[in-house]
């Protein structure tokens, strides 16, 4: 049988119960801090896992004509990032068209001195057959001496007419169809359109091709400047004169 506690008895009392604190014997609850398992509040950071650009991440294309970080490569439309060549490689290229041409010309200037050499050999041979003490014999060498040398300038014009043609045809077309003379293909060299990556075409190759020769009859110090005027371009593609006009770009073919 159970009393009430008597007001006067300290002792049978119950005294008072302390709030419970941390510590032995007791688990301690702890506050939740950021890190693993636990969701962090903000702005998500990278880390592993998020796409980063860089390798096996496709790359903002970059738009035609562009050079990339200046390390001699330029992006064409249709052939993607390639190589501007350098002026040592134009420069063996003409040097090798050079000796192309030198040989026609040559061959051209020995069959057309041949020709005219024959033919006034045959004008005077027409004439053994006068007696040469007479004036006959003097009138017939020298109506075949005219004859020849007619013949001789006919011959000469003709041979530069030779010369100049196959000059235009071959730097003109080679260029403007194929995109190359024999002397770039032996370096590896072509010549394209630099918005669309093609051949220059027959328009834009006989623009490449006539700005030299309208600088040559400067003395020839036309052709030269124009020929140098890479040197000037600052633009990183060592664009001449006559590419900016035809709009074309000079690139090293790849493998």
């Amino acid at each position: 049988m159970s009393y009430p506690p008597d007001p006067n008895n300290p002792y049978g009392q119950q005294p008072p119960q302390a709030p419970q604190q941390p510590g032995y014997g007791y688990p301690q609850q702890p506050p939740a801090q950021p890190g693993y398992g636990y969701p962090q509040q903000g702005a998500p950071q990278p880390g592993y896992g998020a796409p980063q650009p860089g390798y096996g991440y496709p790359q903002q294309p970059q738009a035609p004509g562009t050079i990339q970080a200046n390390n001699g490569f330029i992006n064409i439309a249709n052939l993607g990032p390639v190589k501007i060549a350098t002026m040592g490689q134009r420069f063996l290229a003409r040097l090798v068209d050079g000796v192309i041409v030198g040989l026609v010309v040559t061959l051209a200037m020995v069959l057309g001195l041949g020709g005219a050499v024959g033919l006034a050999k045959s004008s005077t041979d027409s004439c053994t057959g006068i007696d040469p003490s007479t004036i006959e014999y003097s009138n017939c060498i020298n109506h075949n001496l005219s004859n020849a040398s007619g013949g001789f300038m006919a011959a000469m014009f003709g041979t530069l007419a030779v010369v100049a043609g196959f000059s235009l045809l071959y730097e003109w077309l080679m260029v403007g169809l194929v995109g190359a003379t024999l002397g770039k293909m032996a370096l590896g060299l072509r010549v394209v359109k630099e918005s669309t990556g093609e051949n220059p075409g027959v328009g834009g190759g006989f623009i490449r091709y006539i700005i030299p020769i309208v600088g040559a009859f400067l003395c020839y110090i036309g052709a030269i400047l124009v020929y140098l005027s890479p040197f000037f371009d600052n633009s990183g593609k060592l664009q001449g004169w006559h590419d900016r006009a035809a709009g074309t770009v000079v690139v090293k073919k790849q493998g």
